[in-house]
């Protein structure tokens, strides 16, 4: 009997493996820095499958764009900005909680229908241990997720996220810091073998011409190729709120 329970318990196990194995590789897709240039901004919406817009509350055409991506059932997120960047709405170190939460509520009637958001910069404010605590207790009341954009390799963001049991990402792959299109085509090859060796990649790009030039023609090959472009809220629910290795150890978040 015991035998049999464990060739049993041995076959569940290696279907269960089988099955995973012939899962796709996950990709999942935000655009930064949108509202500025309705051109533009028609060019991220029209990219195929669930793209992510992320969209600056100081920008001249972010409300429009907003309702625009909510209508085409995209998600939508806020771009907060954070120190260095300035503006209206941005975070800084030296601030109060009140003042964070009045920039934070002043930028989300900006950007109508967001349901998570990452940092504009914020390579000092992610740094922030109590105001970044703030920020994910206040969006797990409010039912929003959290990415981190990653701008510091000091940030903090991304942990305190992780101990608020906040649902939240960590950006694998930058696209385009550089912005020619070798640079482009070859970051984007990263994420696709990030997404093979562990499963999933978090890309995040902007609306550059090399990058929308390279999305435009590359994201209609994924499936054939092997890949999927999901949503990032079904991203997290893959993590399951799991540093990856480059982020952290053990799945906790550094």
């Amino acid at each position: 009997m015991r035998r049999t329970a464990w060739l049993l318990a041995l076959c569940l196990s290696a279907t269960a493996a089988s099955a995973w194995a012939a899962q796709p590789a996950r990709l999942a897709l935000v655009i930064d820095d949108l509202g500025q240039n309705p051109t533009r901004d028609r060019r991220v919406l029209a990219l195929p499958g669930p793209v992510a817009l992320s969209i600056l509350p100081d920008a001249p055409h972010s409300r429009e764009l907003a309702e625009a991506a909510h209508a085409a059932g995209k998600t939508v997120m806020l771009h907060l900005p954070m120190d260095p960047a300035n503006g209206p709405y941005a975070w800084h170190p030296g601030l109060t909680s009140a003042e964070l939460e009045r920039r934070l509520d002043a930028a989300l009637r900006q950007v109508p229908y967001a349901r998570g958001l990452n940092n504009h910069m914020g390579s000092r404010m992610t740094e922030q241990r109590p105001a970044m605590a703030w920020l994910m207790q206040r969006l797990q009341r409010d039912h929003r997720f959290f990415i981190d954009s990653r701008t510091s390799a000091s940030t903090v963001a991304a942990a305190e996220a992780q101990k608020a049991g906040l649902a939240s990402l960590s950006r694998d792959i930058f696209l385009d810091d550089d912005q020619s299109p070798a640079a482009v085509a070859a970051q984007f090859d990263a994420a696709r073998k990030l997404a093979r060796k562990q499963g999933s990649a978090l890309m995040i790009g902007h609306p550059h011409p090399a990058t929308l030039e390279l999305l435009e023609r590359e994201l209609p090959r994924l499936k054939q190729q092997g890949f999927e472009l999901i949503d990032v809220e079904m991203l997290i629910a893959l993590r399951g709120n799991r540093a990856m290795a480059a982020h952290g150890k053990a799945g906790v978040y550094r």
